[in-house]
């Protein structure tokens, strides 16, 4: 669009010029302060004008509250068998009026699978076609329930891709499936267990309550699938692939065997994170940390009463041998039975004398060392005394393998403690709590208490507070695995964007720790290892790595253990663990193409193109894909990833069940009320004060429900909502703006349906013909520009200026400008401008369908199936139709600036009648300057069928007074007038 200020600018220069003709004369006072007005006036026009163009540029869909979308007038009834072509409907049907998201979206998907255009397209050799290839490979959901707005957000953003490169003629390979989420699974069927039979696992035989599981999975299964369909996502579901299939489960045990040969995975008792409620270990990344910033009660499954955190508590230790006494503090008084030592500063002056002293426990028979580490102590930090804890706490773990002590575990599995623990034996741990302070008070060793902010990791399913443990467990050395990965990124390898992911990926491959592969679940991938359990042994240490053999039968692990210990009796006891979810999740890329085996798929489409996913699984899935896919396949899984942001609600927050803001994508496409989103918190696993919560911040979010907006409409949003940060905020009304989006794009086909007329006919080719009218080359050139940052964008992964820069063409040129001016030329043409007015619609309406297809698939096919087709153009569809390229028999740029004349004549005209109230008749004048006066006199009509609500228009010249007429001076001397009227 022209830039207004500045043509303004320069036509008062013109005016103003000492060229003029007339003799300069010394102006008057009156004079003077009439141009010093007129110059203010003309100052405040230029800032308003800028401040406009500033906005137009930078302009996204508003929502209007105010404005309503005309529904359809009756239920839509599909005709179309399943699977089969839709039969297309009348638009004139009562159901078909106005644009109606289940009439458009239904029957495709279907049709799109049973016809095969999700599947790779080879070229007539067999072979990847020159084009080159795409393959994605999706982020496999778990199967634990159904999907939420940030895997709508995935699919959004990888589908657009995976259209888009298929448009381009490539081979595309987009491959979806599903994740068998060992502890999510497990926790949310024991969950449904406990509310529907009050029974846990341990109430069924492993293999039955595996059953149940798998029962759950089927049931799940499908109703995401149906979701992932519903969101448009063209997957080849002839390569559905699920974690523990078959295929995949023997790529879990070869890696398992392999890297256990090679001594990569091995078994050690060290620290782990325990969740007592599910008596497993976890990952991080299955641990929520909450703060608290003191004294604050929380509740804890397994307990009646709130458990209180947030408290440092000083205990005094007695010195043996002495009467003093060492301060120490802990905020978990608890694990004081664990303590095996006392830690000081040795620079530390006031303990110096009691280097090498010991302390007494006070419940244990157990004599503690005081120790000097300079490492664990800061001096300067309270008492300058620790107490050390090596079995329950990861930096006294690290103190107690320095100094050799002693790890005493105090607790069960179950969050009791142990034999270990004397008198406190068989209470829980937060009983405990309680009862060693009461006795400490008894004791005279209780020194007092204080508020401690502090962070509590919690289980994220449970929110039982973890626990460090020492357990037996099996694990992963990644440290060369991280060297080669962090080599692969350095180099470009890998590319990963934006740059702060890519930064943290090196950071934290530089600063890998070994990984705890094992987990104490029934529902997962077993571990193929088993325990030597020999005849003649007395003790049976299970922590003993030499005693375990893995293998890909029961009888390769008999070999080994023949060959380790020859001539032994034994018997082979298999780990009753499973493996981690992210084990089997790291071989996602090449497990799902058939590895190990050399198949045809794996040998045409690995390394994979690109992998995209959320931020925060940068680490636990990124990072373990790059480092086995390197370390088992001697290449990187992928050439290029992109971290997407995370969806949060439109006041910033994390979507969570108990504010009531989590958001099912079927909801926001079909709509829902808010007693229906109500009624949904009641099948899922909140407690009755969660429920009451999360209903308070539903209506608080969707006081009115959620409107019926349609995949297409949340696809671009989503897409539109993408850029590169760390967080999306998504409000449900932006959402419903797109809606009308969609409306305006399916009324402007429909129009253009309308006065294409039922017999008209395409040309052979969409090349200009060289009697295209001033508008249809502006549109043309537009249209060009529209297609260009398309591509470059998409290319970029930049979604944010691709949907901005198709959204800006379709509503502001196509709609607003093209399709409104060719109105007249149809209408009140020549026959050749009719007729060429026509084809350039047909021609522009048609790429902009295909330009659009990638963000809004339903609505375009639907749109593009009803467009007539060119003679010979045998496209079934615009999924395999061609992405549109920049044409130089597009560029037509002289062209495209004369129109942009028009286009401020217009906006100057519309401004105008506003500022003067004028809705309808105007009459207006325009006293065009030299350069567009013949410009002017041939777009008349053009002009005035732009600006609407226009009686008249007249093209003056000099002598035109424009008395009782409001004033605009634009472009070089060229001057609107508008009558003012009574």
């Amino acid at each position: 669009m022209a830039d207004k200020s500045t043509e303004a600018a320069q036509s008062k220069e013109v005016e103003n010029s000492p060229n003029s003709q007339e003799t300069p004369r010394p102006k008057t006072e009156k004079e003077l302060e009439r141009e010093r007005q007129k110059a203010a006036k003309l100052e405040k026009y230029h800032a308003k004008l800028a401040a406009k163009k500033a906005k137009e540029e930078s302009r996204k869909p508003k929502v209007d509250k105010k404005a309503k979308i005309a529904e359809p007038t009756a239920e839509y009834v599909e005709q179309t068998k399943l699977g089969e072509k839709k039969v297309l409907q009348d638009l004139e049907s009562p159901a078909l009026k106005s644009y109606n998201p289940k009439a458009v979206e239904s029957a495709w998907y279907d049709w799109w699978v049973k016809s095969g255009f999700f599947e790779p397209e080879f070229g007539p050799d067999g072979k990847v076609k020159e084009e080159g290839q795409f393959v994605i490979t999706s982020p496999p959901p778990n199967v634990t329930g159904a999907l939420h707005i940030g895997h709508a957000l995935t699919i959004a953003i990888q589908d657009s891709l995976a259209r888009w490169n298929r448009m381009k003629g490539k081979t595309v390979l987009f491959l979806g499936g599903f994740d068998h989420a060992g502890l999510s699974t497990q926790s949310v069927v024991e969950k449904k267990l406990w509310a529907e039979k009050k029974q846990t696992r341990h109430d069924y035989a492993r293999n039955d309550f595996v059953d149940i599981v798998w029962k759950w999975k089927e049931e799940y299964h499908e109703r995401i699938k149906k979701q992932m369909s519903r969101l448009g996502g063209s997957f080849d579901w002839k390569r559905e692939a699920f974690t523990m299939d078959e295929n995949l489960t023997r790529a879990v045990v070869e890696t398992f065997v392999r890297l256990h040969d090679e001594k990569i995975i091995y078994r050690a008792n060290r620290l782990v994170n325990w969740c007592t409620a599910l008596q497993t270990t976890l990952s991080n990344l299955e641990v929520e940390n909450v703060e608290v910033t003191g004294r604050t009660e929380i509740k804890v499954p397994g307990y009646d009463h709130l458990v209180e955190v947030g408290v440092l508590t000083s205990i005094a230790y007695e010195v043996e041998g002495s009467d003093e006494r060492i301060i120490i503090a802990t905020t978990r008084p608890e694990t004081l039975l664990g303590d095996t030592a006392i830690a000081v500063h040795p620079q530390d002056p006031r303990y110096k004398h009691l280097h090498g002293k010991s302390v007494k426990h006070p419940f244990c028979d157990r004599i503690l060392p005081i120790i000097c580490d300079d490492i664990a102590v800061d001096m300067e930090f309270g008492t300058g005394a620790v107490k050390i804890t090596p079995a329950h706490d990861p930096n006294d773990y690290e103190v107690g393998k320095r100094h050799n002590l002693a790890f005493i575990n105090i607790l069960n599995d179950n969050g009791t403690l142990n034999e270990a623990c004397g008198e406190f034996a068989g209470m829980k741990r937060f009983d405990v709590r309680i009862k060693i302070v009461e006795r400490l008070k008894e004791l005279g060793l209780f020194v007092g208490t204080q508020d401690n902010a502090m962070v509590i990791p919690v289980c994220g399913k449970t929110s039982d507070i973890i626990e460090p443990i020492m357990k037996p467990q099996w694990w992963v050395n990644q440290k060369e695995m991280a060297n080669a990965a962090a080599d692969a990124v350095r180099s470009g390898e890998i590319d990963i964007a934006p740059e702060v992911s890519r930064k943290e990926f090196i950071r934290w491959m530089e600063n890998i720790q070994d990984w705890c592969i094992s987990r104490q679940l029934w529902w997962g991938h077993r571990v193929p290892a088993y325990f030597v359990k020999l005849s003649d042994a007395k003790n049976h240490d299970k922590s003993d790595d030499r005693y375990w053999f893995s293998g890909r039968t029961t009888e390769e692990v008999e070999e080994k253990a023949k060959a380790a210990f020859p001539g032994k009796s034994f018997t082979l006891e298999q780990d009753e663990d499973v493996l981690d979810t992210w084990f089997s999740s790291g071989l996602w890329p090449f497990s799902t193409l058939g590895w190990p085996n050399d198949t045809a798929d794996f040998k045409t489409f690995y390394p994979t193109v690109l992998m995209e996913t959320g931020w925060d699984i940068l680490f636990f899935w990124i990072a373990r894909m790059v480092m086995l896919g390197i370390k088992l396949t001697g290449q990187v899984p992928f050439k290029r990833v992109f971290c997407h942001a995370l969806v949060r609600d439109a006041q910033g927050r994390k979507m969570s069940k108990s504010l009531g803001n989590v958001v099912d994508p079927i909801d926001v496409i079909e709509g829902i009320s808010l007693q229906s989103l109500h009624d949904k918190l009641l099948v899922g696993n909140l407690d009755s004060r969660e429920v009451e919560k999360a209903k308070k911040g539903q209506k608080l979010s969707y006081p009115k429900g959620i409107p019926q907006c349609g995949t297409d409409a949340l696809r671009f949003t989503l897409c539109s909502l993408t850029s590169g940060g760390r967080d999306l905020n998504l409000d449900i009304l932006r959402v419903e703006g797109y809606r009308k989006f969609c409306n305006k794009l399916y009324n402007a086909t429909k129009f253009a349906l309308g006065r294409l007329g039922s017999s008209f006919v395409p040309n052979p080719t969409d090349k200009p013909t060289g009697k295209e009218s001033l508008v249809e080359k502006w549109i043309f050139h537009r249209l060009n520009i529209a297609v260009d940052a398309m591509n470059k964008y998409m290319e970029e992964m930049n979604f944010l200026q691709a949907t901005s820069a198709i959204y800006q063409f379709w509503l502001y040129e196509l709609c607003d400008v093209y399709i409104e001016n060719s109105k007249y030329l149809i209408s009140d043409g020549t026959p050749t401008q009719q007729e060429s007015a026509k084809q350039t619609l047909y021609t522009v309406l048609d790429t902009s369908l295909r330009l659009m297809h990638p963000f809004m698939p339903y609505v375009t096919e639907e749109m593009f199936q009803r467009l007539p087709r060119r003679p010979n153009d045998t496209t079934p569809s615009i999924v395999k139709a061609k992405f549109p390229m920049v044409r130089e028999d597009y560029a037509f740029e002289q062209a495209a600036k004369d129109y942009e004349s028009i286009i401020t004549v217009v906006h100057s005209s519309r401004s105008m009648m506003a500022d003067n109230g004028i809705k309808s008749d105007a009459v207006l004048y325009v006293h065009p300057g030299q350069k567009q006066q013949e410009l002017f006199n041939a777009e008349i009509a053009s002009i005035q069928s732009l600006i609407k609500k226009c009686k008249s228009l007249k093209i003056v010249d000099t002598d035109f007074t424009g008395e009782n007429c409001a004033k605009s001076d634009i472009l070089e001397g060229c001057t609107v007038f508008l009558e003012k009227g009574e």
